[in-house]
């Protein structure tokens, strides 16, 4: 099935939102038929995520704490911080990701996808901020594929990793290109650490590649992103 633009047109009548978390789901459920017992993926989606809602806006009620001891809830003792006038104002855009964790390994992310959200384009410090989180990923030796298929901004989040870097303009992605597909896989060859780059720009109209996806101290595991987006599509009866 070709790429669809779910921004404009008919399709925009439903919200995106449902189609990246059905394609979220679907490339987990991908990587889980894949990977060995070893490793287990999860698609956790946080649609307009906020850090914690003002004490101020919430009725008094007596919480508990997430540990229990002897059967018995705790009650959780908060404060109010000293009043302060420096209120800077933020977005937290919508977060869709994969991950792929070592069960073996308390947990430990190996790789991770991202399905970028119409957040992350949309204001120029909540694209920093999303080039930023990748190359944190990178920083640590963790895979890393962006899928951007975000027709509705046109930016290009890996050329802001890159000038975010402060690497050569040779990484960069042609201009013009808004929505693409990117795997990074940090290696280290001859004492040098290095990321290898598999960049492939995406087009309305055309199929989706098959890219690899890095897993930490492992080699990399293909990803059929034409296979789990017909399928997310197929989910939501959404025809081209």
């Amino acid at each position: 099935m070709p790429l669809l633009d779910h921004f404009h047109g008919r399709l925009a009548r439903r919200p995106w939102q449902s189609l990246h978390s059905q394609w979220a789901g679907m490339i987990a459920a991908q990587l889980n038929r894949r990977l060995p017992p070893q490793f287990v993926a999860d698609a956790p989606v946080s649609l307009g995520s906020k850090a914690s809602a003002d004490v101020a806006e919430l009725e008094p009620r007596e919480r508990a704490t997430a540990s229990q001891a002897n059967g018995t809830a705790t009650a959780l003792q908060t404060y109010s911080p000293p009043a302060t006038d420096l209120l800077m104002p933020v977005t937290f855009p919508d977060e869709i990701k994969i991950e792929v964790r070592d069960v073996q390994d308390d947990y430990k992310v190996l790789a991770v996808v991202e399905l970028v959200s119409e957040g992350n384009k949309k204001e120029e410090g909540e694209r920093e901020r999303f080039a930023a989180k990748c190359l944190s990923y990178l920083g640590t030796g963790i895979g890393l594929v962006v899928i951007d298929a975000v027709t509705s901004h046109r930016f290009n989040l890996h050329n802001e990793l890159v000038r975010l870097a402060e690497h050569d303009d040779k990484f960069l992605m042609p201009e013009g290109c808004w929505i693409y597909a990117t795997a990074y896989r940090p290696v280290s060859r001859g004492g040098a650490d290095l990321i290898e780059l598999h960049p492939w720009p995406l087009a309305v109209g055309a199929a989706l590649p098959e890219v690899p996806l890095a897993l930490k101290g492992y080699g990399c595991v293909p990803l059929d992103l034409e296979a789990s987006y017909l399928e997310a599509c197929q989910n939501l009866r959404i025809t081209g």
